[in-house]
């Protein structure tokens, strides 16, 4: 597999057991112990995925996670004990790309990363969602709007993809800031209501797509009308 992979781990033996194996079919991989020290790591290099361990000490995996998606799409696979329900989900609500439940099988985790690698670098069975003249593929985070590029902030990007994950459907200010600001989120729903304004703003006359609906929510729709 060819690949710069972050693989951050508390547990030493883990940690070495899962770079050993990746190193051996063909990854670059370096290691972080913590939370504080993959930060670190992050920014000093560019990685092609990240490897992360939730439960660690100081800082978790879900604020790493945070942390990252605020300035990078770089996939990110979470390895964790945890695997209820509503621990997955507050993951992927983060902005996590898979999960991984220990103990897991070192061939299954080095799979999901390469196919998480290949859709990232616009390999065969990219994703691709249209709505309207709007055109996202999530694997390059990239955005187009009637074949022009648009450059969205990280939080705007993710707010339009929910949006366009469910078109047609109309989202509360509290879905949407479950799943793209995240559960534990401590600010008001009416910050969804600014980053609305930025993103159609960005989007330009597209923006119309973004519907307000009275007392509900949003929704996005074909229409610009």
């Amino acid at each position: 597999m060819d690949g710069h992979v972050l693989i951050v781990e508390d547990e030493q033996r883990l940690r070495d057991i899962i770079r050993d194996y990746f190193t051996a079919h063909g990854a670059d991989c370096d290691l972080a112990r913590d939370g504080a020290e993959a930060l670190e790591l992050l920014r000093e290099n560019d990685y092609d995925a990240i490897l992360l361990d939730v439960l660690m000490p100081n800082l978790d995996g879900f604020a790493v996670c945070r942390a990252v998606r605020e300035h990078s799409g770089v996939p990110i696979l979470f390895l964790t004990a945890l695997g209820g329900e509503e621990d997955v989900l507050r993951g992927y609500a983060l902005g996590a790309d898979d999960y991984v439940t220990k103990p897991f099988s070192l061939a299954v985790l080095l799979a999901k990363t390469g196919a998480l690698i290949r859709r990232s670098r616009g390999g065969p069975g990219t994703e691709t969602l249209t709505c309207g003249v709007i055109t996202l593929e999530p694997g390059r985070r990239a955005c187009t709007v009637d074949g022009r590029a648009v450059e969205l902030p990280p939080r705007e990007y993710e707010l339009l993809l929910c949006l366009m994950r469910h078109q047609g459907q109309v989202l509360s200010r509290s879905q949407l800031l479950d799943r793209v600001w995240g559960i534990d989120f401590e600010g008001g729903d009416r910050a969804v209501d600014g980053r609305i304004k930025a993103l159609r703003a960005a989007l330009g006359p597209a923006g119309k797509q973004i519907k307000t609906v009275f007392k509900a929510g949003y929704k996005l729709e074909e229409g610009a009308s």
